[in-house]
């Protein structure tokens, strides 16, 4: 049986510094010239996971923007994507102008992937968003709202405190149209909303990933609440020792935290106990 395994980057094979450690590289690249189909499920852009994960073996298609885009990372060919359609989009914006939100979007402007945001309304948590992105062709600062929901729209992110978010979290988590997260950014004091369209997940990405890509099985590996739907499609799940109690609650097993390798000494540990399997 052909088993796809799949990751979660932040807090997860990411470790504290946003880094993969040699030793996960060397690791998870050796299982993958092995044959082991191994690939990435990541809130970020391929744009900001290409930094992040520069080393990494990825011989088969990416997970980007939590399911919104299924990209091949070698050729940049998009296989599946989803968007607003514009009657979505245009409520999404309604409601951001109304409470007075600076978000960022993302969009296909001209054909060309764009992060539209406001240069005059920059709040320390999207400073330092930026500040972590620097050179990425994609931002587009406007100095006032002219163009900012231009073209075609796939994700909104607003990032601010809590109290200023969960409104607006509490309005499109109902709402049928839309798929709405609400996290604290790893290790930092702000926390990020995030609008997708409503098919758009990391577990409807790896459906369709596993049936491109003629796997069997999957086994996926996460921190946080955005990934327990990943979890629950998953034939296999496990949680690293960092993540959130409702994740490890759901999980197969909780293995070593991403501080400690734990993704890559899990798989490690798996190709050699098939292989002992296979000798006897």
């Amino acid at each position: 049986m052909s088993t796809l395994y799949v990751t979660d980057l932040d807090g997860t094979l990411l470790n504290s510094n946003d880094r993969i450690s040699q030793y996960s590289i060397q690791t998870i690249n050796g299982l993958v010239a092995k044959g082991m189909q191994f690939t990435y499920a990541t809130a970020r852009s391929l744009v900001s996971a290409s930094v992040v994960a520069k080393g990494l073996s990825t011989t088969i298609p990416v997970i980007a923007y939590n399911g919104v885009l299924i990209i091949n990372p070698a050729t940049g060919e998009v296989l599946s994507s989803l968007s607003f359609s514009g009657k979505e989009a245009e409520y999404v914006q309604k409601i951001l102008q109304k409470q007075n939100m600076a978000p960022l979007v993302y969009a296909y402007v001209d054909g060309v992937e764009r992060v539209s945001y406001r240069a005059d309304r920059i709040n320390e948590g999207m400073q330092r968003y930026l500040d972590t992105r620097r050179g990425d062709k994609r931002f587009r600062p406007l100095m006032d709202e002219s163009g900012l929901y231009q073209g075609d729209i796939f994700y909104f992110t607003c990032i601010g405190d809590k109290e200023e978010l969960a409104p607006l979290y509490e309005l499109f988590v109902e709402d049928v149209r839309y798929r709405c997260t609400l996290q604290q950014e790893l290790y930092r004091p702000e926390f990020f909303l995030e609008i997708m369209p409503k098919k758009a997940s990391k577990a409807e990405a790896i459906r369709k990933l596993k049936e491109i890509w003629r796997c069997d099985k999957v086994v996926s590996f996460g921190d946080a609440v955005n990934d327990i739907p990943m979890f629950e499609i998953s034939d296999a799940c496990y949680a690293v020792d960092n993540a959130v109690p409702q994740l490890k609650a759901i999980a197969t097993g909780v293995i070593g935290s991403n501080d400690e390798d734990g993704v890559a000494r899990w798989l490690a540990d798996e190709d050699l106990a098939g292989r002992m399997d296979r000798r006897r």
